[in-house]
């Protein structure tokens, strides 16, 4: 196909069962809205039969494609491999359960149109949309690490987690080629990066839906994150953020 406009990258790690009805949601709402769109799965080392549903589903639908990661290295490595790969002028990044639908993606195409270069999904900015609340312990303690995160690492943001982010091109390229975490705490250090390069971050109020399957740990994942944050604020130290990218440019076509 010809370059398209919005690229859409799912990380999957052991998503055979759900990643079916994903893409068929996700591939009905480019093809309602006439976009030219991509979406790429990256498959994150699945130990189950990720890969081959995807493949399956790619040979009757053009517009998917799959990259595969050489091992399980995180949701962040598994993100910046697609996005770095997309060859969108807007490109966006969603979980595989959908947890924000797919519709709402045009709130953040939206939010670019409008001269943001990155719009982030926010589940706390209109808490009324949240169809499907989290059990209060995740949401106190998503509260907590949001406050935290906030407060190291200056993040003037109501929500830094929500899986449902896009960005222009060339602040993907940006913000990617610099990012190091490549686990659960990826999405603070990105929007530190952006704002490190001033870049325009605009956070949207999206509908959301907690499931149940999330495969996230609170305890150990969370200690993971202040670690991460750490890391971030190390990096900063050291100047890592400030360093040259490479230009935007369109690559060749990843893996089917």
């Amino acid at each position: 196909m010809p370059n398209p406009k919005y690229s859409i990258v799912i990380p999957a790690f052991n998503e055979a069962a759900r990643i079916p009805a994903t893409l068929e949601a996700v591939v009905a709402r480019i093809r309602a809205r006439g976009w030219n769109t991509e979406v790429i799965v990256v498959d994150d080392g699945s130990r189950d039969h990720t890969a081959e549903v995807v493949r399956a589903f790619a040979a009757a639908h053009p517009e998917v494609r799959l990259i595969q990661n050489d091992r399980n290295r995180g949701k962040g490595y598994s993100v910046r491999n697609g996005l770095l790969q997309a060859q969108g002028d807007v490109v966006m990044f969603t979980d595989a359960d959908l947890s924000s639908p797919i519709e709402e993606a045009e709130r953040l195409f939206r939010a670019i149109e409008d001269g943001a270069d990155i719009a982030i999904g926010s589940r706390w900015l209109e808490s009324s949309r949240q169809t499907i609340r989290q059990p209060l312990y995740r949401q106190l303690f998503g509260r907590c690490f949001n406050g935290v995160t906030r407060a190291v690492m200056r993040l003037p943001f109501a929500d830094t987690q929500c899986g449902f982010k896009a960005f222009t091109r060339s602040a993907a390229q940006t913000v990617f080629q610099l990012q190091t975490i490549e686990r659960w705490g990826f999405d603070p250090e990105i929007l530190f990066i952006a704002l490190k390069r001033k870049l325009k971050v605009k956070e949207v109020p999206v509908s959301w839906a907690h499931d149940e399957r999330t495969r996230m740990s609170y305890l150990r994942d969370g200690l993971r994150m202040l670690q991460d944050i750490a890391i971030v604020r190390w990096n900063a130290l050291l100047g890592r953020y400030g360093r040259d990218v490479e230009p935007a440019k369109r690559p060749e076509s990843g893996n089917r």
